[in-house]
């Protein structure tokens, strides 16, 4: 099971980054942060697709996740298109995507 949520929104430069801590870590989890430029369906789809490989998900069931909350999250949907908006060109919006269990496991480890 997977969950998805669109967590901010970022300058390009600190969520690449942010991504390069990651991978220089070498920090293999279940959960992923993805950008897109803009906040459609389609560019959130995209986003989750490229997604490593390592992870072994059900991609059609992450895709399925995404369009879930897409169609349940309307008024959040809206508020994070203004927010890209506003914030101009050089910003990404930025989303989770993960397994149900690894997101627990790393809430767990902040506490």
């Amino acid at each position: 099971m997977y969950t998805f949520d669109i967590v901010g929104v970022s300058p390009i430069l600190s969520f690449f980054n942010q991504q390069q801590t990651i991978t220089q870590k070498n920090l293999s989890t279940g959960v992923e942060y993805v950008s897109t430029f803009e906040c459609t369906l389609d560019a959130l789809i995209h986003s989750v697709e490229t997604v490593s490989p390592q992870h072994e998900w059900h991609l059609d069931q992450v895709v399925g996740t995404v369009v879930s909350f897409w169609m349940q999250n309307s008024d959040l949907v809206h508020h994070w298109k203004d927010r890209l908006r506003d914030a101009g060109k050089e910003s990404l919006l930025v989303s989770r995507v993960a397994d149900i269990d690894s997101l627990k496991t790393e809430f767990e480890l902040l506490l």
